[in-house]
């Protein structure tokens, strides 16, 4: 292949070899070249001139893995594995059969190509620091500081004092349930729901009096790579902050972090990863989010800031139609859901003028482009946002919830609510009401004292 430099220790001989291709921090003369990876390509038919399009990385990927299968050669170094980490690999030519351990290192043509894009991931993930637009005006201090704990798998989540939340929001605050820590890396269990204070009302009571729906309640999945790693569930009025920062806000730094209202909310560590590259890239993402990204509760919407340097890319209600990835740009406010809107689309579904319910869930990705062609299990660092309230709604009419007063755990809160808001929820009474078709019977007549009541 082209100018390696061979040694003959013994029985084998030795191809020491650049990955990189196209990148300058190395020495250019011991990169594998592109023409190379096209000479393999053709040879064994991945690629065919005129026919297919040139694609180098995935020549590299396939040559990779069909290096790691072969009987004549062995892994002898692997660099990307090394710290610090060296971008090349080191392969033994061997005249007889391989070592036990020649396929220790076969992750399959599928994992190499991710490593490959993990590779060429970063020049996307981190914005300038030189970025322009319009800054957020400075957020109103509070008149206390907090103080928040510190740890993702100990303590999720820190909440506000008690001071600074409005006094009427009842139930309890739900803690993080977290998936045991894999011994030798299989895929992490899907944790448990969170705790909360079980309904005591119900169907109807829901709609007619929705103060006891929870609106400030909002669930939240982090995922490394298609691995549900933490779950939880917050209920501030004011929303939260995702970072991943051992700095912790204060009354001096709330234009760099937000108030310190928002429940503080930490990403996992991703030390369980057990892929050592996906660990050290998501590590690299982790590392920028220190300011980390504002979602803020302002009446019945959502609506997303990011501070972070990470760029995030999201989808949801309020994405609209893309054609691309969506990003979400640095300290500009972004709706992310609407229960108003939520409910008209529930309305129209209800009475069959929409095929489909409305949407609710919103989906983050971090450091990486969304939507795109690669599915969401690939990507490093994603996080699901679902507004618990529009999920029991959703959930109450397609039948899927039991409204026993034991099998309902909900949180019970008190915001406002417009009048056109409650002129939905009266509509919606009506459609549950329709829906049930179960009109209450007249009570029977009493034996004694006849249809009429009067004494027989």
């Amino acid at each position: 292949m082209g100018h390696e430099a061979w040694e003959e220790p013994g029985p084998f001989c030795t191809a020491a070899r650049t990955w990189l291709c196209g990148i300058s921090e190395t020495n250019p003369d011991r990169l594998l070249a592109p023409l190379e990876l096209h000479a393999w390509a053709q040879e064994t038919g991945k690629f065919r001139e005129g026919v297919d399009a040139p694609d180098p990385p995935k020549w590299k990927a396939t040559l990779r893995c069909a290096l790691n299968k072969s009987r004549e050669f062995r892994l002898l170094f692997d660099g990307t594995k090394a710290t610090p980490l060296r971008p090349y690999k080191v392969y033994e030519l061997c005249e007889g059969p391989p070592a036990d351990d020649a396929g220790e290192d076969d992750y399959g043509c599928e994992e190499e190509d991710d490593d490959n894009q993990l590779q060429g991931m970063m020049s996307l993930s981190i914005s300038d620091p030189q970025h322009g637009g319009d800054l957020l005006p400075p957020y109103p201090w509070p008149d206390e500081d907090p103080n928040f704990d510190t740890g993702c798998p100990a303590g999720a989540f820190a909440p506000p004092p008690p001071a600074l939340l409005p006094g009427d929001v009842g139930g309890t605050h739900g803690t993080p349930e977290l998936p045991p820590a894999p011994q030798t890396g299989p895929p992490l269990g899907p944790p448990s729901a969170c705790p909360m204070a079980p309904l005591e009302h119900g169907t109807p009571n829901l709609l007619i009096s929705p103060h006891m729906l929870p609106l400030t309640d909002l669930e939240i999945k982090f995922q490394y790579r298609g691995r549900q790693v933490c779950v939880l569930t917050i209920s501030n009025p004011h929303g939260c902050r995702l970072f991943h920062s051992s700095l912790e806000p204060t009354q001096e730094q709330v234009e760099l972090f937000g108030p310190l209202t928002l429940e503080q909310v930490r990403f996992p560590a991703p030390d369980t990863i057990p892929n050592e590259k996906q660990r050290f890239y998501t590590h690299q993402l982790l590392d920028v989010l220190d300011r980390g990204l504002i979602l803020e509760l302002q009446g019945q919407d959502l609506y997303a800031i990011r501070l972070c340097q990470c760029k995030v890319f999201w989808t949801g209600p309020c994405a609209g139609p893309t054609a691309g990835p969506n990003p979400i740009e640095r300290e500009k406010k972004t709706k992310l859901f609407s229960l108003e809107g939520f409910l008209n689309g529930l309305i129209l579904f209800q009475k069959g003028q929409t095929p489909t319910p409305p949407p609710f869930e919103i989906f983050f990705c971090f450091g990486e482009e969304w939507p795109d062609q690669k599915p969401k299990e690939k990507k490093l660092i994603t996080v699901q946002v679902v507004p618990v309230a529009a999920r029991l709604l959703l959930e109450m009419f397609s039948g899927e919830l039991s409204w026993s007063a034991d099998s309902v755990p909900l949180h019970i809160s008190h915001p406002d609510l417009k009048d056109r808001l409650v002129e939905q929820f009266k509509e919606l009474h009506q459609l549950w009401q329709h829906q049930q078709r179960l009109p209450p019977a007249p009570p029977a007549p009493d034996p004694q004292t006849g249809a009429w009541g009067l004494p027989s």
